[in-house]
């Protein structure tokens, strides 16, 4: 068998070991991709209560006040000249609502009425509170409405799209949050996804969900709170690619340095 044959056979042996390990490595069960997998027994229908998300500390709250009598809830109305994209005051005369942030105390300082303490409240709580207090100054019952204006999420690691995202309407679940990144690429964990959370006076925890149980959509993580940060792992078949693609990559160089020296070598042999 010439030179040539003896390395042309062990060129195609060399690519065949390489396609089949990079075709085992792929190899990814149902059982680490689907989620809310069926168990033993029968789910329990949710019973939960509608979700509600409370007020935290850096929360960006806007609070309108209306009444028939619209001079008498100007007061509490507070508006300011909006800006330009170079940060000038807009000539037109727009104004737009103050926003409350609330303090590292849970505080905003509202008009007329002073501090209040809002942390650890719904904005339906916040409202009925505002109503009881502003009765006091306004001949009719006011229209209080509270909404959150910097309620947002992050998702990162194996997603198709990491990205920080604001919620509109405050109430998102884990897998809507996935649903906004893209969902999980067939690399990540599903059943050790991290979710990083910080409390109301400062404390950080981190918490471990299994989005393969379908008993999640009874966990007190399976909706995500302001300024929640998912990050789902690599698996391990994403890893040993990563090893195997280096590797591959190696092998190639190596490959391609052999064919020129073997060339070479042919070449000089013929002369």
């Amino acid at each position: 068998m010439s030179v040539e044959s003896r390395f042309g056979l062990f060129m195609c042996r060399l690519c065949l070991i390489v396609l089949t390990v990079g075709a085992v490595s792929s190899c990814t069960s149902h059982k680490e991709i689907a989620y809310l997998q069926e168990q033993e027994g029968v789910a329990r229908p949710v019973a939960d209560s509608l979700y509600d998300a409370r007020i935290k500390p850096k929360d960006l709250l806007t609070i309108t006040v209306n009444t028939f009598d619209k001079e008498a809830s100007l007061p509490f109305n507070l508006m300011y000249p909006s800006s330009t994209p170079n940060g000038y005051s807009n000539s037109v005369g727009e104004n737009v609502m103050q926003k409350y942030l609330v303090d590292n105390d849970g505080v905003i300082d509202f008009p007329v009425l002073g501090r209040i303490k809002v942390a650890g409240m719904t904005k339906k709580e916040v409202e009925a509170y505002l109503r009881g207090r502003l009765s006091v100054y306004l001949k009719d019952e006011p229209l209080v409405n509270v909404r959150m204006v910097n309620y947002k999420i992050s998702v990162l690691g194996e997603v198709a799209h990491p990205n920080t995202y604001i919620i509109t309407n405050e109430k998102v679940n884990v897998l809507e949050a996935l649903a906004l990144a893209g969902d999980m690429t067939i690399y990540g964990k599903r059943k050790n996804v991290k979710l990083m959370r910080e409390g109301e006076s400062g404390e950080r925890s981190v918490y471990v969900i299994d989005l393969t149980d379908k008993n999640l959509i009874h966990s007190p993580y399976f909706y995500l709170q302001q300024n929640d940060v998912l990050y789902v792992e690599p698996n391990r078949t994403k890893m040993r690619n990563s090893r195997y693609s280096a590797m591959t990559g190696q092998v190639l160089t190596g490959t391609s340095v052999l064919v020129s020296v073997a060339g070479l070598i042919v070449t000089l042999v013929k002369k």
